[in-house]
């Protein structure tokens, strides 16, 4: 490994004694994913500027150019900038931002390129937080004048990151629509007044060590070695949607018994505007899954739930909460078939609703039994393959004639099937059009959670009449992200799809 390469640690010390002799120092940060020749002028033009160059690099985990990004692991860009004659030492940054760092090495230049003058343009902010830190000590910021190239560019033309399909996509995309459009998009987000509905479900991961065969029964021993509750549910769905839009109302259903409400006002969004329906003998639903801990595999799931319908008075409870639904600019209903939403209900919310999106939930409790019948009219209903198969009774269907049939009987305007790894299929009735949009991705540690992701950023984005192309990928890259991480346990994060986008249509 090249002696250039040093801890942040190390690079403290080797900071002051480079201060005590009177040297400038140059830092440049980044994630620096390709190197080309755009980087090689930038660092040269930073050298002169000084005596010492230092380049920081952002660590794997803060990468958040969108799926499959870094395309080199951090071990290999370091290799590769230090392989530079003008870059005296590199490090790996320990921060999303470089914040600590400029604080640790004191640069009396911050050198960046000429894309962070307008520092507005940054959709993280981060750019304005590294000012502040250099002016703690009286360090400026300097901007490259070199000729400039993208590195995402370069990957997006040249490599492998995206195959056949998501590049002809996305390229249709970058034809009519730029990051001004993006941003305007999301900005049309904040001004909605949104009412999710639907239950409110804990999901609980037991991580567990196998340990065999029971000496006595024919059952699987494990031994439990940690557990985690995770929001989800309506809730999740509310959840998400608090970076997007400031004006959430959440009217759900928990149990009368265990409620776990400090769990679930803990968790949910502070400004989220929530009503609980206490649901009569029943408990907070709670969802049960064992995982082995070694290889990330669910083994069991135990689910603690009151499946009965409503009881007539706390249906009228629910109806009475219910009477100003108009006031919203945008319903969504997350269903899971567990109770909470009647057939009167439904009824109501069909008729009611001002833009009404539907996501109905086929489960193991509920199979057979729950039906997107009771809902006669919606706008939008975003469901899976193997749930509209379910709905239609058709195993063996052509998919489009489904998804026609589908909107046909409850007067929908869209309908969005989603099909795991093979992406999604929009139809759109009143221009009697198909858009497909490819699965983006990357890694999948966990499927649970990806609709109650997909849907809210989806239904926003038909409800604010986006493209039907780009409300499909904005659903794509929310879903894309819930995969990534286990269960719930993160929200959509809006700062991150906007940088996904930036970068995948350079």
């Amino acid at each position: 490994m090249s002696s250039k390469i040093v801890q942040l640690e190390t690079l403290k010390k080797i900071s002051l004694d480079l201060k005590k002799d009177g040297k400038r120092i140059i830092h440049c940060h980044g994630v620096f994913d390709l190197l080309h020749i755009g980087h090689i002028k930038h660092f040269s033009e930073a050298k002169k500027k000084g005596d010492i160059l230092i380049v920081t690099l952002t660590s794997d985990e803060f990468v958040n150019k969108g799926p499959n990004r870094p395309a080199f692991k951090i071990s290999h860009r370091l290799e590769s900038i230090s392989s530079l004659e003008d870059v005296d030492y590199v490090a790996e940054n320990k921060w999303p931002t470089a914040e600590k760092t400029i604080q640790i090495i004191k640069p009396d230049i911050y050198f960046k390129g000429p894309d962070y003058k307008e520092n507005e343009k940054d959709v993280t902010g981060n750019i304005k937080k590294e000012i502040s830190s250099l002016k703690k000590y009286g360090g400026k910021i300097e901007y490259s004048k070199s000729i400039t190239f993208s590195s995402s560019n370069l990957i997006n033309k040249y490599s492998d990151l995206y195959n056949e399909d998501q590049k002809n996509f996305l390229k249709e995309i970058s034809n009519n629509f730029d990051e001004n459009d993006f941003q305007e998009s999301f900005k049309k987000f904040s001004d909605l007044k949104i009412l999710v509905i639907g239950e409110t479900i804990i999901d609980q991961y037991i991580f567990c060590e196998t340990i065999g065969k029971s000496g006595k029964e024919p059952m699987l021993v494990l031994r439990e070695l940690e557990s985690n509750n995770y929001l989800g549910g309506a809730a999740a769905v509310a959840n998400h949607l608090s970076e997007f839009s400031n004006n959430i109302s959440f009217l759900t259903c928990i149990g009368q018994a265990n409620t776990l409400s400090d769990f679930i006002s803990n968790n949910l969004n502070k400004k989220i505007k929530a009503k609980y329906l206490k649901k009569k003998d029943a408990p907070t639903i709670l969802k049960k899954r064992f995982i082995d801990k070694v290889s990330g595999n669910k083994t069991l799931g135990v689910y603690s739930l009151n499946d009965e319908n409503l009881q007539p008075p706390q249906e009228t409870v629910v109806l009475n909460h219910l009477k100003d639904i108009k006031k919203y600019d945008l319903v969504i209903v997350a269903d899971y078939g567990h109770g909470f939403i009647t057939k009167k209900i439904a009824n109501f919310i069909s008729k009611t609703s001002p833009f009404l999106s539907l996501n109905a939930q086929i489960n193991s409790s509920n199979s057979g039994f729950h039906s997107l019948n009771k809902y006669s009219k919606c706008d939008s209903i975003i469901i899976n393959e193997s749930e509209l198969r379910h709905e239609m009774r058709s195993r063996q269907g052509d998919l489009k004639k489904l998804m026609l049939k589908l909107s046909q009987n409850h007067r929908a305007n869209y309908i969005v099937v989603t099909r795991g790894n093979k992406g999604s299929l929009l139809f759109n009735s009143k221009k009697n059009e198909f858009i497909e949009c490819p699965a983006f991705a990357s890694k999948l540690v966990d499927k649970v959670g990806s609709g109650d992701a997909m849907l809210p950023i989806l239904s926003m984005s038909l409800k604010s009449k986006l493209k039907d192309n780009i409300s499909l990928w904005f659903g794509s890259l929310a879903a894309a992200q819930s995969v990534e991480s286990i269960s719930n346990s993160k929200c959509v994060d809006k700062t991150e799809m906007l940088k996904t986008i930036q970068h995948a249509l350079k």
